[in-house]
C-alpha cells in the first residue's frame, strides 16, 4: 500500500472512531507510519485529507451494498440480503457517522461525500423495489423513493439506537420491522415463496 493509500485508510478509521474533531494530523500519521513531511506532500491538510477518506468511505460503502443489490433473486431478496449482511453494529455506519459530526455538516466539500452516497443508496433502493413492482413481485403503493428512504432511515436509526443501548439487538430489531413491512409489499403469490 502506497504513503497516500496508508494515510485516506488512516484517516478513514479515526473518523469513525474519533468524529473529525478528534481526528488530529499526528494521530493520522502515527496510524499511517509516515511523517508530516509525507502528510503534507500528498494532501493540503487535514480536510484535504478527510475528504478523500469520507470519499473513498462512501465508494467502499457502495460496492459493498451493490453486492447485495445488484446481486441474483427477486427484489425482496435482494434488499432482505443488503439488510442482514454482516455490520460492525455497534461502530455505526462509517458514513451515517459523519453525518451526525457537526464539524462534517457545516464543510461543504466534506458533507458531500456522505450526501452523495446516501442519495445514491436512496436511489439504488428505490431502482429494486421498482424492478420487483414491474416484475410483479412487489405490489403498487407509496413511491419506491419514499420507501427506498424510510429503509435508509430504518438502518440509520438501527445503529443510533443500538449506540445508545450498547448492544446489536435494537438494530437488528429495526432490521426485522423493515423486513416485516416490506414482506407485506410482496404479492401474494411472492408472499409465500418467502
Amino acid at each position: 500500500m502506497n504513503t497516500s493509500d496508508r494515510l485516506i485508510e488512516s484517516t478513514q478509521e479515526l473518523l469513525w472512531e474519533r468524529g473529525y474533531v478528534g481526528t488530529s494530523p499526528r494521530a493520522i500519521q502515527q496510524r499511517a507510519g509516515v511523517g508530516q513531511g509525507s502528510m503534507y506532500h500528498h494532501f493540503q491538510g487535514k480536510p484535504d485529507l478527510a475528504a478523500a477518506a469520507l470519499r473513498r468511505s462512501g465508494e467502499q460503502m457502495r460496492a459493498l451494498a451493490e453486492q447485495q443489490l445488484g446481486g441474483p433473486g427477486g427484489a425482496y431478496q435482494r434488499i432482505e440480503n443488503y439488510l442482514l449482511r454482516e455490520r460492525e453494529v455497534l461502530r455505526g455506519c462509517r458514513i451515517g457517522r459523519m453525518a451526525q459530526d457537526p464539524d462534517v455538516v457545516a464543510d461543504a466539500e466534506l458533507r458531500a461525500p456522505v450526501r452523495e452516497t446516501f442519495d445514491w443508496l436512496t436511489g439504488r433502493l428505490a431502482e429494486v423495489i421498482e424492478e420487483g413492482r414491474r416484475a410483479g413481485e412487489l405490489r403498487p403503493g407509496a413511491p419506491a423513493a419514499e420507501l427506498a428512504q424510510a429503509l435508509v432511515a430504518v438502518l440509520q436509526g438501527g445503529y443510533v439506537l443500538a449506540r445508545s443501548a450498547e448492544s446489536e439487538e435494537p438494530f437488528h430489531q429495526a432490521v426485522r420491522g423493515a423486513l416485516a413491512l416490506l414482506k407485506s409489499q410482496l404479492s401474494e403469490a411472492d408472499r409465500r415463496l418467502v
